[in-house]
């Protein structure tokens, strides 16, 4: 994520305000430390695409979707692009919705799931850019987010996407943005996850996310909320991070309300594209109470007889 931007943080605990306890709960916790274990692995060398490490990746996501019996979009779980003599692979999923008028309205959750491979000096013998929280943290908040809504369907229709490509220019959202549009889709928003794995080293809000004011998203996922889920901060607007992330190029392309929300704050992680950005760096504790807050909201706005999420 957040693109060209190095900076050196200083990784800093805090513990977010959970929800209730439950056996869904931790299941949906136990989901995402499998997830986080298999994707952030050595095995994957890094999930740089159009390599052997994120094809692997692609597999295992594939096999998730199948195992909560989703359809794919298309023919196939995968939306396929070219760039620079290699192929990438969007994977979608998709739930139908269950009203017969506002399914034909679609929802995004999205994250991407490629990093940046090998890193050319190793630092002590390891090479391998792992990218825990850089996405594996916000696709296995998509993968929890597919496997809960599979069972728990809402009224409109929801599209589950992991970019592939992010790394290399948003080239994967770019592709499935054009090709919706060129389509006509009904696309109602995205929300795109990104960076999640760590906490906020305050207790402001949840997330914060990008283009805080571009929408009314903000202010319909923190109803009912003595704690604001989604915040505005300042670093957000003044590095330009709405326009980083795979959010931007469906806002572009089709003008509706498509944000990112993250945890990553440049003082709260120090493994910004670095060997040590690792599973065990993470508070898979948090992502899982950020995930099921996102799911109380999404839930409602899904069901809601109205859209709720407009542009300003």
């Amino acid at each position: 994520m957040i693109r060209n931007i190095l900076f050196p943080v200083v990784a800093i605990s805090f513990l977010l305000l959970g929800c209730k306890s439950s056996k869904k709960a931790t299941l949906a916790e136990d989901n995402i430390k499998e997830y986080l274990t298999y994707l952030a692995s050595d095995e994957l060398e890094g999930r740089k695409t159009g390599t052997q490490g994120i094809e692997k990746a692609a597999v295992y996501i594939e096999d998730v979707f199948k195992k909560s019996k989703l359809k794919p979009y298309y023919q196939t779980y995968r939306d396929s692009f070219s760039f620079i003599g290699k192929t990438g692979y969007n994977l979608i999923a998709f739930q139908e919705g269950t009203d017969r008028k506002l399914k034909d309205e679609i929802i995004i959750l999205g994250a991407h799931y490629d990093h940046i491979g090998r890193i050319r000096e190793a630092i002590g013998s390891d090479d391998i850019a792992n990218g825990a929280n850089d996405n594996a943290s916000g696709t296995a908040a998509v993968l929890a987010l597919a496997d809960y809504f599979a069972k728990q369907p809402t009224k409109r229709s929801l599209m589950f996407v992991l970019f592939s490509a992010e790394e290399e220019g948003l080239l994967g959202a770019k592709h499935l943005a054009q090709r919706l549009k060129n389509e006509k889709a009904n696309i109602y928003f995205v929300l795109n996850y990104e960076m999640i794995g760590v906490p906020l080293p305050h207790n402001v809000y949840a997330a914060y996310l990008t283009g805080y004011e571009k929408s009314t998203m903000a202010k319909e996922f923190n109803m009912g909320k003595e704690k604001p889920l989604f915040g505005f901060f300042e670093k957000e607007k003044s590095f330009q991070l709405f326009y980083r992330s795979d959010n931007f190029p469906f806002y572009e392309a089709l003008n509706i309300p498509s944000q990112t929300l993250c945890t990553f704050d440049f003082s709260n992680y120090q493994y910004y594209h670095h060997v040590n950005d690792e599973l065990d760096q993470l508070d898979i504790k948090h992502i899982q109470n950020l995930v099921q807050a996102t799911i109380k909201q999404l839930t409602r706005i899904g069901n809601a007889s109205e859209r709720l999420i407009k542009l300003h």
